[in-house]
């Protein structure tokens, strides 16, 4: 769908009811995350944000992993709603985005600009998040839902043997997507813009 940048902004909210029918073809958002990858800014050129995408089979592993990990954290009273949030929302998609850090290029900043090395892990949370965004804002303007979860730590080690990932790298979020099942409800403004924003000029 062509929309301009700020339609495409306004447009994006979180999806938690999705279909695994897919209206995109894999290589198309293949395509769009790696324009996002060679396009969006990183802290002093760090290109340190590493992004997995999971299709088809993989996707529901991941899942059964959340799932596992879950199992032995909670409540068998809680999980019986917990599973059943993960089958019907995320797990029911077509595919999910996972976004890491790769802190091996974080230590090399840090030991190169001595001056700012406290300050690089929150830098790299900065790159990583505009990663997010962008996809997000991608992926829905390809008319897919999708939503930003955060099951790390418990799901890392799981993860990480599952698909071979580099023990530098740092899991930061998941983002599940697929084909929307209902129309999201207009964002509510909690606060006004005259307390969010300040402006000054002549």
């Amino acid at each position: 769908m062509k929309r301009t940048f700020l339609e495409a902004i306004e447009h994006r909210r979180s999806c938690y009811s999705l279909s695994a029918t897919n209206p995109v073809s894999e290589s198309d958002i293949i395509s769009a995350i790696d324009r996002i990858i060679l396009s969006t800014p990183s802290a002093y050129n760090s290109q340190s944000t590493r992004l997995v995408v999971l299709f088809g089979k993989h996707h529901t592993q991941l899942w059964e992993i959340v799932k596992n990990a879950l199992e032995e954290f909670v409540s068998p009273e809680a999980f019986t709603g917990v599973k059943e949030k993960i089958d019907s929302s995320f797990a029911a998609g077509c595919g999910t985005v996972l976004f890491y850090e790769d802190m091996a290029v974080i230590e090399q900043l840090k030991e190169k600009y001595t001056t700012y090395a406290d300050k690089f892990d929150e830098y790299s949370e900065h790159t990583s998040a505009m990663h997010q965004f962008a996809v997000w804002t991608a992926l829905e303007d390809m008319e897919l839902g999708a939503s930003l979860q955060h099951y790390n730590p418990l799901i890392d080690t799981a993860v990480a043997h599952q698909w071979n990932i580099s023990k530098e790298w740092r899991l930061i979020a998941q983002m599940p997507f697929g084909t929307p099942l209902s129309v999201t409800e207009t964002k509510a403004q909690h606060l006004p813009l005259t307390i969010r924003r300040l402006v000054f000029s002549k």
